[in-house]
Formats: structure tokens, C-alpha cells, sequence
């Protein structure tokens, strides 16, 4: 069996490169850059980007791990149905499942439902790995956290668990026509998220509560993942890009059960578990 793992650097894919690798599977990772990718010895490195369906090297392959690029969907989908693809499994969004998401994942779903294809689809939350690129800077650099919402709480998830449910569906029967949410097991604040990575790195870290403003200010100057989703993530912008006059954090303030790995993969990792296999990052 020949797996396609396309978005192959990324935060998820890089992780579901590595798992199938150690399964003893054929894998063919799908890069824009192959000079600068690392993959672990015998994987396939190939260049192509998901913009261009032409350049997407579909032969010999019977699965498919698919990072979401609307645009072109509907035409890499249909050249792995011509080329024999078997299984598509897609890295989707929870945002699908709650309704907020018309416009990205959910026409990269639409389009893989479509094919006929055995199609799993695998709807992550919050990444954990965001607060990473978003707070590491200042916990690097001054040891504290500048943040406007010290007690929003939500489950961020362990990226190895997103990758994990989608190796799942990739290598094992049962899966099809599934659509995964995967969440952290526990819904945790700001405030506590900052203790947590703190007791990973073994120093302290301040918690400065700043206006949204001031954070917007702060993040657009810092650029990066921070400038990019400064609206989004403030509340000025909603999911699908429209602007929002003041955040609605009400969803954030219930209590939920929500859906994580561990049906899929037996166990789901804590935020905790997470800041230890990032401490040297922070650091």
C-alpha cells in the first residue's frame, strides 16, 4: 500500500508521515520545497502544491491523507478517483461541525463525500500548537503571557492526537464514511494554560491582562501566525472572514462534552502532556 501524505511538513501531516513510516507503509510525501523538507529515510519526497492539481503525483497510490485547499478540491479529488485512489481521508475542521466553517473544510469534504470514494473526515479544534506561535515569543523573550481573556477556556488539542485518528483511518478498516471531532480531554483557561507551560519549562511565566486592543496592537506588531489571525482570534472576525463588532464568548463560557481521540486511538492527551513535549520550544 502506497500512501499519499499531502501538507507532508505541516504540524499534523510531519506527524502522520512519521506514524505510517514506522507501520512499514509506502509512503509518498507531497512538498513545495523537498530541498528543505526533513522526512524520516525511505519516504518518497516529491514537489508539488495542491494549487496546481497537475503537479499532485497520484500513481501507484491507494490512499490519500488530504490537507484543505478549496480551491482546488474538486479537481485533485477527481484525479485520485482516475488514478485508482481508494480511501481519502481529510483534515478538516470542528468549526464544520458546529457550523461555522461553510466556505473552507466543508467544500473539501463535500467534494471527497462526492467521489465515491471511502472517505474519512478528521475535524480538529482548537490546535494547541497555535499558542506555541502565538505566545512563544514573549516567553522566550521576557517570560510573560499578554493576553485579554484570562479565563476563556477551551480543549486544545495535541496535534499527535489529530494525526493519529487520521493514520487510523488511513491503515485501519471501520473508519469510513466517519467524521472525527478531536478535542482535547479537558477544557482549560488561558490562566491555566500559562501555569502549565510554566511547570513544563520550570520557570515562571506572568499572565498580563491587557485590553483587546492593546492585544490586537501587540499581535500585528509581532507578526507571523499572531498578525495573521489577529481579528479571528479577538473576536473582531468571524470564522468565515466577516467582520464582528465585539466577540460573542458566550460558547466558551458553558460547559461541554465534546468529542476527542480516544475512541479512535484509545487515549487523548491533555494540554498538560502537550506543554512537556514543547518545553524546549518555550525555552
Amino acid at each position: 500500500m502506497k500512501v499519499l501524505v499531502t501538507g507532508a511538513t505541516g504540524n499534523v501531516g510531519r506527524i502522520v508521515v512519521e506514524q505510517l513510516v514506522r507501520q512499514g507503509i509506502s509512503v509518498r510525501a507531497l512538498t513545495r520545497d523537498p530541498a528543505a523538507a526533513q522526512f524520516p529515510e525511505g519516504v518518497e519526497v516529491v514537489r508539488g502544491d495542491l494549487a496546481d492539481p497537475a503537479s499532485v503525483p497520484l500513481d501507484g497510490v491507494e490512499r490519500v491523507y488530504l490537507f484543505p485547499v478549496p480551491a482546488t478540491a474538486e479537481a485533485v479529488v477527481a484525479r485520485a478517483v482516475g488514478a485508482g485512489v481508494q480511501r481519502i481521508v481529510t483534515l478538516s475542521s470542528g468549526a464544520v461541525t458546529f457550523g461555522h466553517d461553510t466556505t473552507y473544510h466543508l467544500p473539501v469534504e463535500q467534494a471527497v463525500e462526492a467521489s465515491g470514494l471511502q472517505w474519512t473526515h478528521v475535524r480538529p479544534g482548537e490546535f494547541a500548537i497555535n499558542k506555541l506561535r502565538l505566545w512563544g515569543p514573549s516567553i522566550r523573550g521576557e517570560g510573560v503571557v499578554r493576553d485579554p481573556n484570562p479565563d476563556l477556556a477551551w480543549f486544545p488539542t495535541h496535534e499527535r492526537d489529530i494525526a493519529e485518528v487520521a493514520v487510523a483511518a488511513l491503515t485501519e478498516d471501520g473508519h469510513a464514511g466517519q467524521a472525527y471531532d478531536v478535542n482535547g480531554p479537558e477544557q482549560i483557561t488561558h490562566r491555566d494554560q500559562v501555569r502549565a507551560i510554566a511547570d513544563a519549562i520550570g520557570r515562571e511565566i506572568r499572565f498580563e491582562v491587557v485590553s483587546r486592543e492593546r492585544a490586537r496592537e501587540l499581535y500585528l506588531a509581532q507578526g507571523g501566525f499572531a498578525a495573521d489571525n489577529a481579528d479571528f482570534l479577538l473576536g473582531y472576525e468571524s470564522y468565515d472572514g466577516e467582520d464582528q463588532e465585539k466577540p460573542d464568548p458566550e460558547w466558551a463560557d458553558q460547559e461541554w462534552t465534546i468529542s476527542t481521540a480516544e475512541p479512535v486511538i484509545g487515549r487523548a492527551r491533555t494540554f498538560a502532556e502537550w506543554a512537556r513535549d514543547h518545553a524546549g520550544d518555550f525555552r
